[in-house]
């Protein structure tokens, strides 16, 4: 099976990849300053200077200062509804999720925030103002794409409120158990310390979900030919 980050990058032709390198290049170059300096010391100019662009090819790649530094936030906020739709069969849509969240665990892999240095990207957040709306923005928008996507998968009725109720339980449970990982990071316990308690952890909560919701987006089994 392809690795998430070949997914990612299937499809792109040789002009996008090379944008994407760009792109992740100056994004590189302008966390580096900020996690050195804080993110509200560095001005685009800087950054544009340190990666020999002008000010407006860093406009060009990146609509706001933020974006810069929360650069993979908007796949960050896809990443739930990705693994809904590529539930396998009989797979409902918690089991999915709870899947793909346990093998970023184990393979610490950023989009739930488990990679190294993940604690020092919170601590530049938690030091920026304007750094913490944006992320409030986005964990908002990664809610809404999920209800979006259980809505679309199970047909919802546009008044029904499940696919909203279910979007906000699942997110609440992430979005503690990865902020649970970046504190205890951060106070200098190790990734191996902390991750076989996490995964327990992770289990009795995503079951807490499914106990209420039941079989919710259940991917039906492929109809079996008759003979």
């Amino acid at each position: 099976m392809a690795s998430y980050n070949d997914r990612m990058e299937e499809g792109l032709g040789l002009r996008e990849r090379k944008k994407r390198e760009t792109r992740r290049r100056i994004s590189d170059i302008a966390t580096a300053l900020f996690v050195e300096r804080g993110f509200d010391n560095v001005t685009v100019a800087e950054i544009a200077r340190a990666a020999d662009v002008s000010v407006n090819t860093v406009f060009n790649y990146f609509r706001t200062k933020e974006d810069l530094f929360l650069d993979r936030q908007e796949d960050v906020v896809r990443t739930l509804s990705r693994a809904v739709r590529e539930r396998g069969p009989g797979e409902t849509a918690v089991e999915a999720i709870r899947r793909d969240f346990l093998d970023a665990l184990d393979t610490r892999h950023w989009r739930f925030g488990f990679n190294d240095g993940a604690e020092v990207f919170i601590r530049v957040i938690d030091a920026s103002p304007s750094l913490q709306r944006r992320a409030r923005a986005l964990a908002d928008e990664q809610e809404r794409d999920l209800a979006a996507t259980l809505a679309a998968e199970t047909g919802a009725d546009p008044e029904d409120l499940t696919p909203l109720l279910v979007a906000a339980q699942i997110c609440a449970v992430v979005r503690v158990l990865a902020d649970d990982f970046r504190r205890r990071r951060g106070a200098g316990e190790t990734a191996e310390e902390i991750i076989p308690g996490l995964r327990e952890r992770a289990g009795r909560a995503f079951r807490a979900i499914e106990s209420g919701i039941g079989p919710y987006a259940r991917r039906e089994p492929p109809a079996t030919p008759r003979a």
